[in-house]
């Protein structure tokens, strides 16, 4: 990316204090989409972002790779501007022009200083209504992807998160890869990319985010304008419920690697769970904390099995994945398995101690106003609380949610959720 110097002295200066309350504003377009609102004048910047329910769950076995491809093309030609020609325009004015998407989500993010927003916003909503998807750059981008494809397939990493989602999600949309397949690349056509955009990127499911100098009555017209437009075609509808598994499964996957990488896991909450900041919580104290986790201290320092080991839960729309991983030397794969295993059913049994959940809350409060640090860090709540639709308070509440967990919650909520006696596991590079 390329932006003016002076616009990089401010990309970081713009903090808030652990107790100030951030007040969001929300309202709804004539067009139907969903804005989220923070006002700040402290720098001359705007932030914005745009969510999409067109992430990689949208696809379907043999569209795998249409949601994200059709989000990068969107970015390479629009309104019969080319590519250069887009990220000249951006350059030019010092704008950012940023994204991602996951199973979820496709978002679009465009940072710029107040006094260019009007021609960053000409070229970021020229993105976002009028995709060209050129048929030369799509020939050339499948060429690309494809390679992607076959590298990571080689790789014990991919390989094992792959197999995995597989396991976890069998014919749920969430097993899909996101970058697609080699078949389903090869075969896609342009007519897919429009249809796919045609149909997920409508005003009516649009999330708008927007944070920085900006009034409300200012807010309202760019959110309005960007709103006005996209497909104004049928909102659209929710992604399947995921099964849990009924029995636990063990898939080896031969690699030449030296080590093992496994992976292994359940379907643990959606956004906005009501167990969420117990099972949060926990899983610090279990092996979301780094080194004052029990999985490293009793894996890694106490036996010395692991090179890594970690466990995490990532709500989504519908369950997203409750999930262990770790590497170790392959000669150690089955004994290193074996006390994770242990160690997890020792946890959800016996739960945690009042000094472990206090050494928890301590690190997660304190660290908290990192992550709320800089108007990008906000913008991204604020598409995540417009997204899944979390309370307007969510930030104000986060701390004082987590300094209400107990030890009694978090014991409940993991026996409550989380079954290991079904537990999918993916060994990759085992002996």
């Amino acid at each position: 990316m390329f932006f003016k110097s002076v616009f990089a002295l401010f990309i970081f200066a713009l903090s808030f204090t652990v107790n100030a309350a951030v007040k969001i504003n929300h309202w709804q377009t004539s067009s139907g989409s969903e804005v989220y609102f923070i006002e700040n004048h402290d720098l001359p910047i705007i932030d914005m972002a745009v969510n999409f329910p067109a992430g990689s769950a949208r696809d379907t076995k043999t569209t795998s790779g249409v949601a994200s491809v059709t989000r990068y093309m969107m970015t390479l030609g629009a309104d019969g501007m080319g590519e250069e020609v887009i990220t000249n325009k951006f350059a030019d004015i010092g704008a950012i022009l940023g994204g991602e998407l996951d199973e979820d989500r496709a978002a679009f993010k465009l940072r710029t200083l107040t006094d260019e927003q009007a021609k960053a916003l000409e070229t970021f909503n020229k993105i976002l209504h009028k995709p060209d998807f050129p048929q030369a750059v799509l020939d050339r981008e499948k060429i690309r992807i494809i390679a992607g494809i076959n590298e990571a397939a080689t790789q014990p990493e991919r390989i094992s998160d792959k197999a995995f989602k597989q396991a976890l999600y069998g014919a749920h949309p969430y097993s899909l890869d996101e970058s697609g397949e080699v078949e389903t690349i090869t075969a896609m056509k342009r007519d897919d990319l429009t249809q796919f955009y045609n149909t997920y990127y409508t005003a009516k499911s649009a999330v708008i985010a927007l944070i920085g100098d900006m009034t409300e009555q200012q807010a309202r017209a760019i959110a309005e304008t960007t709103s006005a437009g996209l497909p104004q075609t049928p909102a659209v509808g929710k992604l399947p419920e995921v099964t849990f598994p009924q029995a636990a499964s063990v898939q080896n996957i031969n690699h030449p690697a030296s080590q093992a990488h496994i992976l292994m896991g359940y379907p643990g909450i959606k956004r906005g769970d009501a167990d969420y900041f117990p099972l949060y919580v926990g899983n610090y104290i279990l092996g979301g904390g780094g080194f004052v986790s029990r999985l490293i201290e009793e894996v890694r320092e106490k036996r010395g099995l692991v090179y890594s080991v970690y466990s995490y839960f990532m709500p989504m729309a519908e369950l997203g994945p409750f999930e262990i991983g770790l590497q170790t030397k392959k000669d150690q794969a089955a004994a290193a398995l074996k006390l994770v295993n242990e160690t997890v059913d020792k946890f959800i049994k016996n739960g945690v101690n009042e000094n472990e959940l206090k050494a928890a809350k301590d690190n997660i409060i304190g660290g908290f106003p990192m992550r709320i640090d800089s108007n990008g860090n906000i913008l991204d709540y604020l598409s995540v609380i417009g997204f899944y639709k979390l309370p307007l308070t969510y930030l104000e509440d986060f701390n004082k949610k987590v300094a209400s967990v107990t030890t009694k919650q978090i014991k409940e909520a993991f026996q409550r959720r989380i079954k290991p006696e079904n537990f999918v596991t993916v060994i990759v590079g085992a002996q």
